[in-house]
């Protein structure tokens, strides 16, 4: 099996295997913080548990899991968000929640780079894979919608939307949310303010297989497998979107 058909397959089963327990937990009436630190358990164990089994040479970096220093040295590196938007999956009327399975390559570039990846929408029965890539989003014929956080809007965010006219929606994940960039419901995903390396791994290997933008909000590249897992921002968007943000952004950085 191959990187991508593994990671695809993964994030599937791992889907399956929260939206079960999702449904006994809402059954028995169970507490949604049981409910979110058993989901995080489950899919973690599931995922580790696997790769250790078919691809026994390769490091792990989890969010569930201890950061293992070797995978620094480490040839190849599955980085992986087992339940991405935990609150969300504790909410029973909520499907805006993902599984992030993504495989970094020493070898694949001059800082590394992500090889394989697939972000599963369980709620949804979706996964995205960078092989086969998603197919071409539609040409962008509205006023382009910017997904942002459930909870808080990034003050660059709404200043870029601001300065451009675009239109705001909310999500949760942040796979749920880049997805939605992928399949075309929305067309910017811009988030600044605090993420780690699994949360946007996956995610960003999808969306470049799609065809879209991908970087930080200053325009540099995202890196990974590095030291410091600690990435805070990022930009998902098409492509002839990206030069307006990008200088929307250094406006509000300069002001």
């Amino acid at each position: 099996m191959n990187d991508a058909d593994l990671a695809t397959q993964l994030a599937r089963a791992t889907g399956e295997l929260l939206v079960e327990l999702r449904e006994q937990m809402i059954r028995d009436d169970t507490s949604p913080w049981y409910m979110m630190d058993a989901g995080d358990a489950l899919a973690h164990r599931f995922i580790v548990d696997t790769l250790r089994r078919v691809r026994p040479d390769d490091a792990v970096l989890s969010e569930e899991g201890a950061d293992d220093a070797q995978r620094l040295s480490a040839d190849r590196v599955w980085i992986v968000d087992p339940l991405d938007g935990t609150a969300e999956f504790g909410e029973p009327d909520r499907d805006d929640w993902a599984v992030h399975i993504a495989l970094w390559e020493r070898n694949a570039g001059a800082h590394g780079e992500l090889t394989a990846a697939a972000v599963g929408l369980p709620s949804l029965g979706l996964t995205l894979s960078t092989s086969p890539a998603p197919a071409p989003r539609a040409p962008l014929t509205r006023t382009p919608l910017m997904v942002v956080s459930r909870s808080r809007t990034p003050a660059v965010a709404a200043s870029v939307a601001q300065q451009l006219g675009y239109d705001g929606v909310r999500l949760g994940s942040a796979g749920a949310k880049a997805m939605a960039v992928v399949l075309g419901h929305v067309d910017i995903y811009l988030h600044a303010g605090g993420q780690h390396q699994w949360d946007s791994a996956a995610p960003i290997a999808v969306a470049r297989a799609a065809g879209l933008h991908t970087s930080r909000i200053d325009g540099s590249q995202l890196v990974y497998n590095e030291r410091d897992t600690w990435l805070p921002d990022l930009l998902i968007c098409p492509p002839h979107l990206a030069d307006d943000i990008l200088r929307a952004v250094r406006n509000f950085t300069a002001n």
